[in-house]
């Protein structure tokens, strides 16, 4: 694990790490995300941050709770996603970088024009300086065309702009041989090859009271790892780990190692 292998590097915070469970935003652990992502930022390197947060932020300014048809989350979703912008924003501006807001639903990234527009956003904002800042479009988004979490969407917006890196933060630092509450639970630093084996460990989910869980992590792992990605699973309340996969130094988390495959192969559909 090598910093010069990571130039651009795709972040995604989930619900848990962002609200806390009274619906109301999580300052301090904004601040910490932002930070970080700041500092690499400053280092030269391509950084998307993809979070989740919105229909939870909705639901703590309107005094209601998340749960509901799709038409309440959609609503909370609305409400909540500007508010989440407007912190990242003046948080990021504290350090000197600008954002912008990217909302996508699957048809954006699987339809062959719509899927190059997104692709074309992302590489002008990244020649701008830009960090863009990934969520599903939960206000329109229906069955057919949801990621359902947004672990697997990170991992496909990793997959589309060719990232070398996707890190996924969560309220589980790591995948464990069992439930990591339970005695005996080991923490499993290196993943080579994603077998049945390991798949099996993320069947019953114990990370985050969002919509993913660690199945969704193991999900994104195959998708990015088969694009030749590496990724990682850290601590989300400890961003800083990030350091220690860009710098070389190991992963405090688990560290997923990507296959090897050529450039255009790792950008195919």
């Amino acid at each position: 694990m090598k910093s010069n292998l990571y130039q651009t590097i795709v972040v995604k915070v989930g619900t848990t790490t962002l609200v806390h469970e009274s619906g109301k935003l999580n300052f301090a652990g904004m601040e910490k995300l932002v930070r970080v992502i700041s500092d690499i930022k400053n280092r030269g390197k391509n950084v998307v941050l993809v979070s989740s947060g919105a229909v939870g932020t909705g639901a703590g300014r309107l005094g209601i709770n998340g749960k509901g048809d799709i038409k309440i989350k959609q609503a909370l979703a609305a409400v909540g996603q500007g508010i989440l912008m407007q912190f990242y924003e003046k948080l990021f501006l504290e350090y000197g970088i600008i954002v912008a807001q990217v909302l996508l639903t699957r048809d954006d990234i699987e339809k062959g024009v719509r899927r190059q527009n997104a692709l074309n956003t992302f590489t002008t904002l990244f020649e701008f300086d830009v960090v863009p800042i990934v969520n599903e479009n939960d206000t329109v988004a229906v069955e057919e065309i949801v990621f359902g979490d947004n672990d697997t969407l990170a991992a496909v917006v990793a997959k589309l702009i060719r990232a070398d890196l996707l890190v996924l933060l969560s309220d589980v630092d790591g995948l464990y041989t069992m439930p990591p509450h339970e005695p005996g639970a080991e923490k499993i630093p290196y993943v080579k090859e994603i077998t049945p084996e390991i798949e099996a460990l993320a069947e019953d989910s114990y990370s985050d009271f969002g919509t993913g869980g660690m199945l969704s992590k193991i999900k994104a792992a195959k998708i990015a790892t088969e694009a030749g990605i590496a990724m990682a699973i850290i601590d989300g309340e400890k961003p800083s780990d990030i350091y220690g996969i860009i710098d070389g130094t190991g992963c405090a988390g688990t560290f997923f190692e990507p296959k090897k495959h050529s450039f255009t192969d790792k950008n195919a559909m």
